[in-house]
């Protein structure tokens, strides 16, 4: 996304020759996003998204690519992988780790209404149903393990404050986590970062979700929250908007209904997926890497989501038929 690793035409059409997909004929980078180095790659074959990995290990790369593979088999609309000679979904272009993968069409959306949150749901509950038979193993790469670690790399960065929220939060997470009905909770591979810029849009139509180099095992509420902490909230004051909770809450229970221990985590699973993005952004910002395009995020944005959400949190709505009247706010967990 952000290009760390800069690449000539010479470079690219070399490493191009071996996957058969033709001839080169036109490349760019893309500016959106912080982790990795991506390109759009025209060639005689077809429109492709190339990626070459920055900071993910080769476990963690057959893991993402993999699952990729796994959920466009079973139709999801996200990119398939170009399998290299050797059988393999990467190989190595300009010293980094590299997949080429197809291309989706259309835009991501920066406003999107309760009709957008309605097929995002339906989306989400449909990919979690198809990961449920995706056998390769990977710890959530951002989870609570890492959350610890960033905590204590930030600890000297950040205002007093700020110390003793992110460790109150941990702690708290840390605690629930261990927790018997944190157990039970239904859980396979989830995307983990389905931002608005993680899906595309044709006209009104949703037609792909992208970007899975998060992914990992986790429960499926909280890949729930991270959607509706991003897509249910005004960017400006980060408030909750009721109407596109309740798209998008009762479209994925349509397609799949949310257990009862799924419920009371709700509030917990709302709170650990602010942190998590509170924490990635203030390490962009206060330990970034370099890089040729780089657009660092907000991350007092998340700070005011996670203080809301410790103080209350929207309801799961399940067939309500007046938008903003679908949820109400709970006190969240202490």
């Amino acid at each position: 996304m952000a290009v760390f690793t800069p690449i000539t035409a010479t470079q690219l059409s070399q490493w191009l020759i071996p996957l058969g997909v033709g001839a080169l004929k036109h490349f760019e980078g893309i500016t959106a996003g912080i982790e990795n180095t991506n390109y759009f790659v025209d060639t005689e074959a077809g429109r492709f998204v190339l990626t070459l990995f920055e900071r993910l290990a080769p476990d963690a790369l057959r893991f993402d690519l993999g699952l990729m593979r796994h959920l466009a088999c079973r139709g999801i609309p996200c990119p398939n992988p170009v399998r290299q000679p050797d059988g393999s979904d990467f190989s190595t272009l300009a010293d980094r780790p590299a997949a080429l993968v197809s291309r989706l069409r259309g835009q991501d959306i920066t406003h999107p209404d309760a009709a957008h949150c309605v097929q995002v749901g339906q989306l989400l509950a449909r990919m979690h149903l198809a990961a449920h038979d995706y056998t390769a193993q990977l710890e959530n790469p951002r989870g609570l393990r890492w959350c610890a670690q960033t905590i204590e790399a930030l600890s000297p960065c950040v205002t007093p404050a700020q110390r003793t929220l992110m460790q109150d939060e941990w702690a708290a997470q840390h605690l629930h986590a261990h927790s018997t009905g944190h157990a039970a909770l239904p859980r396979s591979a989830v995307h983990a970062d389905l931002f608005r810029d993680n899906l595309l849009f044709d006209g009104d139509q949703l037609s792909g979700v992208i970007d899975f180099y998060f992914a990992g095992i986790d429960t499926w509420i909280f890949d729930l929250a991270v959607v509706c902490n991003d897509w249910c909230i005004d960017q400006a004051s980060g408030e909750c908007d009721l109407a596109r909770i309740a798209g998008l809450t009762d479209a994925y229970q349509a397609v799949r209904a949310l257990t009862p221990v799924e419920h009371e985590a709700w509030p917990w699973a709302l709170r650990r997926a602010a942190l998590r993005f509170w924490l990635s952004r203030l390490a962009d910002h206060h330990l970034p890497r370099s890089a040729h395009m780089l657009a660092p995020k907000d991350p007092a944005h998340f700070e005011r989501i996670l203080v809301s959400r410790r103080h209350a949190v929207p309801t799961l709505a399940r067939n309500f038929s007046h938008g903003a009247h679908a949820c109400t706010s709970d006190r969240s967990p202490p």
